[in-house]
Formats: C-alpha cells, sequence, structure tokens
C-alpha cells in the first residue's frame, strides 16, 4: 500500500441515484458473470479440460472489465461531474486513479 486510504470511497452514497433501468442493466450484468463463475466451479468439479475452465476465466475476465467501464463511465458522468460544479477538483485525482486500478 502506499499509505492512503484505499477505501475511502467504500462508504459513499451516489448523490444522483441510478436509474432504474440503468441498475437492471448492471444487475443483469453481475448475475451473468456470477452463473459464469459458477459454471466454472462445475467444471473444475467436473474435472473438465484445463483450456476450456481457462477459456470461461478470460470470458469472465472480460465481462467483469466491461462491468468496470461502464460503472467508471456512470461515475464520470455523475458524481466526478457533480463535484467538479461543487469546485471539489480532488475529484479528478479519484478519478485517475479509479482508471488506474481497471487497467
Amino acid at each position: 500500500m502506499d499509505g492512503k486510504n484505499t477505501n475511502q470511497s467504500c462508504c459513499h452514497h451516489k448523490t444522483t441515484p441510478r436509474q432504474e433501468k440503468e441498475l437492471k442493466q448492471l444487475k443483469n450484468r453481475l448475475n451473468r458473470m456470477i452463473g459464469q463463475l459458477n459454471g466454472i466451479g462445475k467444471m473444475l468439479d467436473e474435472n473438465r479440460y484445463c483450456g476450456d475452465i481457462l477459456t470461461q476465466v478470460a470470458a469472465v475476465e472480460s465481462a467483469l472489465q466491461a462491468f468496470g467501464y461502464l460503472v467508471l463511465k456512470e461515475h464520470m458522468e455523475t458524481c466526478v461531474v457533480e463535484e467538479i460544479k461543487k469546485d471539489h477538483l480532488e475529484i479528478v485525482d479519484e478519478a485517475v486513479e479509479l482508471i488506474k486500478k481497471l487497467k
């Protein structure tokens, strides 16, 4: 760790609530990934071929990254914009750190 509070954003709540349609889409994506992870567990139980398991792992990684980018986009369009309008420019540094985490 670099000494910074990396859990700082864990307790924040969005000022602007997510739209119902967007929330449903995010939850659907998340549930699909949970299903994929459960499928990988089943593949392990069935002693499936390593290459098949790795293909599924790659699919979950890709889906999770896409999910993260959707949440980041929403964050930039709502939370970051709102904080900049309040002249809280430190939000830019936070956004940059979040982008780095999603690499």
